[in-house]
């Protein structure tokens, strides 16, 4: 019933945007990135919502709050059909809890902080990296991982398949295939060397983990990068139990980078029924130009 978002990250690669606008906060069109991934973890049944933050990004809590001052001015205008927009009715019984990240130390450490925040009846919780925002037709991809979770009772991540020169970016699994979408993690790499990563499978930023993974938390030491991973604490989890990886249906844009975010925007707005038209005639008009810089 409680979801975990990691939000205290500095978003260097999108500066100078990110200067004064969170990453998390940048739209979709018309959404902010984060709203994408807090809307998934509702949708399974999570009734807290746990941001580890920094005291940089406040607007991130403004966004989730009620703004009964707004929803009053659109109300004086007769403009009362956007109240939902602002203040959405799923959001009403979804507690907002907000830790703050006082230093970076990776996301291990991060998720390590919200242990304060579970409590005797949280058997597992889930964890969502707003920077990667998927579109699926069907079952989102959290659900995915809650039903094989609620069939299991094991641990179990999203993964998806990602080109040999970019696994060195990910943590990459080593797979027991069960079936076609479901593996046993037999050993987890993070950001493997090129020719070493064990296939190439990565975790692909949805996880639904046993509370169990908070003990492993305090025991690992810095890893990669001299932070703290969550990788290595489910890599010292699967010394002790059986943590699953499941593949979906659907598409992964990773929004952390300029060209992940461009193809979330142009695919969403592709999908968009009252833009979509138009999108796609100045999307072939651009491809007719000549440009010369």
């Amino acid at each position: 019933r409680k979801a975990i978002l990691p939000v205290a990250g500095l978003g260097t690669r999108f500066l100078p945007a990110t200067k004064s606008i969170p990453k998390e906060m940048l739209p979709i069109i018309d959404k902010p990135l984060v709203q994408y991934a807090v809307e998934e973890a509702i949708d399974i049944g999570v009734t807290e919502i746990i941001f580890i933050t920094s005291h940089a990004k406040k607007s991130i809590e403004s966004h989730f709050l009620p703004n009964k001052d707004l929803e009053e001015s659109l109300r004086n205008k007769s403009e009362a059909e956007y109240i939902d927009l602002i203040n959405p009715k799923q959001f009403e019984n979804i507690k907002f809890t907000f830790v703050n990240q006082e230093e970076q130390k990776g996301l291990g450490h991060a998720i390590l902080l919200a242990e304060d925040y579970l409590n005797d009846e949280d058997d597992a919780v889930a964890i969502l990296l707003p920077d990667d925002l998927y579109i699926s037709s069907g079952k989102s991809c959290l659900q995915t991982l809650a039903d094989i979770y609620l069939e299991t009772s094991n641990s179990v991540i999203a993964i998806n398949q990602v080109p040999n020169k970019k696994l060195s970016s990910y943590g990459v699994i080593d797979p027991i295939k069960i079936s076609e979408e479901i593996y046993e993690i037999n050993q987890i790499v993070e950001k493997p060397k090129l020719g070493d990563a064990p296939s190439n499978l990565a975790v692909s930023g949805r996880y639904i983990l046993k509370t169990e993974i908070f003990n492993h938390l305090k025991n690992i030491g810095t890893g990669s990068g001299g932070e703290y991973q969550l990788t290595d604490a489910i890599k010292d989890l699967i010394s002790s139990e059986k943590v699953l990886a499941a593949t979906y249906k659907g598409k992964k844009f990773d929004c952390g980078s300029k060209e992940g975010y461009v193809k979330a925007t142009l695919s969403l707005a592709m999908l968009d029924k009252d833009i979509s038209k138009d999108i796609k005639q100045s999307l072939e008009s651009l491809l007719s130009w000549n440009l010369y810089i």
